[in-house]
């Protein structure tokens, strides 16, 4: 069974492409990546990473999102009105509302204190994202 994956990122797009290079790195082709942007720049930058397909904008996630199995993302794609005003009302309560599997980074922008969460970096925190994706697949196979 071929995996379905939004990656979603905003800004830059830096962390959702650091997220899919870590993904091809350690799944090749067996993952369907859709690289899921607030802004054209940084789906640009996802897509680089060698996402299957991209798509921008509070719409496009939206209705994209519909056909994933699993949503991996900073958690400020969760709280309408962040990272610069980028992840609109609709993008927020969209991704709320996916009721499949979802992998959230704790890294925000304005800054959130999620307690008892141990601060990581970025490399190792999306490498538990992956670990977690591995068991999916094992379960499914």
């Amino acid at each position: 069974m071929e995996i379905k994956i939004a990656v979603i990122d905003s800004m830059g797009g830096s962390i959702g492409n650091q997220i899919i290079t870590q993904l091809r790195q350690n799944f090749g082709q067996e993952l369907e990546i859709f690289a899921l942007g607030t802004n054209a720049i940084a789906t640009s930058n996802m897509l680089k990473a060698k996402a299957n397909r991209g798509a921008t904008g509070d719409n496009a996630i939206k209705v994209t999102i519909e056909e994933m199995d699993l949503i991996f993302a900073p958690i400020s794609v969760i709280i309408a009105n962040s990272m610069m005003g980028e992840i609109t009302p609709t993008i927020a309560e969209s991704i709320r509302k996916f009721n499949k599997k979802k992998i959230f980074i704790p890294l925000c922008n304005p800054p959130l204190n999620i307690l008892g969460v141990e601060k990581k970096p970025l490399p190792q925190l999306i490498d538990e994202g992956i670990e977690i994706i591995k068991e999916m697949i094992d379960k499914n196979e």
